[in-house]
């Protein structure tokens, strides 16, 4: 599904809006059915969801499986639901798994399970762990003489982790000029700000002192994000690792939630419920 040879036209750039959009929808759709969700960890990377899955990423509609797919892995487990929407869109399992949710039994859960779920290449939960194997699928390829990406998104809470800072050290060493680091920059962890807990600025400094290509980019202007990420992966003659510090509201979209640190797992009520669904269905999020 890559399309990065064609004009990023207007009529595009809407399309990758409307799924954005649809990522907030499905994700208040799935949490009313679990009781309680994360909401504001999924609107903050909504837009990198759309961007990756609906331009950006070689995949094939209905292969999950394909060998030579991209790869895309999720340091930030939680948001896996918004994720499943679009997996689901692209044929990788039945819809009707979505309004199984969470429920016993259904092989989505709060977070996502390769050994579940076609479409998902990292089962995470626990932190600090996916661009380490990020960095051994490309490995693994490099082995097998393949020739795809991987994509590893990340919390900027998640910064904080040893373990990332272990496998940047290793990606740079092996020269893996086709992994892609997105830090979703939103500003809050689970315990409140990030930078209050334990900073991590100059961010972008520190990404480059070990070894990688860095940029940062407003992750809800599509446009933006769409065209670095068009560039990043079309770039051949790279021989770093890529990091791209995404900078993002958690819960855009919603004035409260941006505003709230407490909506990083929550709630909403059928009227709140209704009353966001409007909000997102009339707000143009251009940047």
């Amino acid at each position: 599904m890559a399309r990065t040879n064609d004009p990023l036209s207007e009529e595009k750039l809407e399309r990758l809006r409307e799924r954005a959009r649809f990522v907030r929808l499905e994700t208040i759709r799935l949490i009313s059915i679990a009781k309680v969700g994360h909401y504001t960890s999924v609107f903050s990377c909504a837009e990198i969801f759309a961007a990756l899955y609906y331009d950006v990423m070689q995949i094939r509609k209905g292969e999950p499986a394909w060998p030579d797919r991209d790869r895309f892995l999720m340091g930030k487990g939680h948001a896996a639901v918004g994720l499943f929407p679009i997996l689901a869109d692209l044929g990788f399992f039945d819809p009707s798994w979505l309004d199984t949710y969470t429920r016993l039994g259904s092989p989505l859960g709060d977070h996502p399970d390769m050994t579940k779920v076609p479409g998902i290449d990292f089962s995470s939960g626990s932190i600090g762990h996916a661009l380490s194997n990020g960095i051994g699928m490309l490995l693994g390829a490099r082995f097998q003489k393949r020739d795809f990406n991987a994509f590893v998104l990340l919390g900027d809470g998640e910064m904080q982790e040893g373990q990332v800072w272990e496998a940047a050290l290793c990606a740079s060493s092996h020269g893996l000029s086709n992994l892609v680091a997105i830090v979703d920059r939103n500003g809050y962890q689970l315990d409140g700000k990030v930078d209050d807990i334990i900073a991590i600025e100059p961010l972008d400094e520190k990404w480059r002192a070990f070894g990688w290509e860095v940029h940062v980019v407003n992750g809800h202007d599509i446009h933006a994000l769409t065209t670095l990420l068009r560039q990043v992966k079309a770039d051949k003659t790279r021989t770093k690792p890529c990091c791209i510090i995404a900078q993002t509201l958690k819960g855009k979209g919603i004035d409260y939630m941006e505003t709230e640190p407490g909506w990083h797992l929550g709630y909403l009520g059928a009227e709140d419920e209704a009353a966001a669904r409007e909000t997102i269905l009339n707000t143009v999020i251009a940047q």
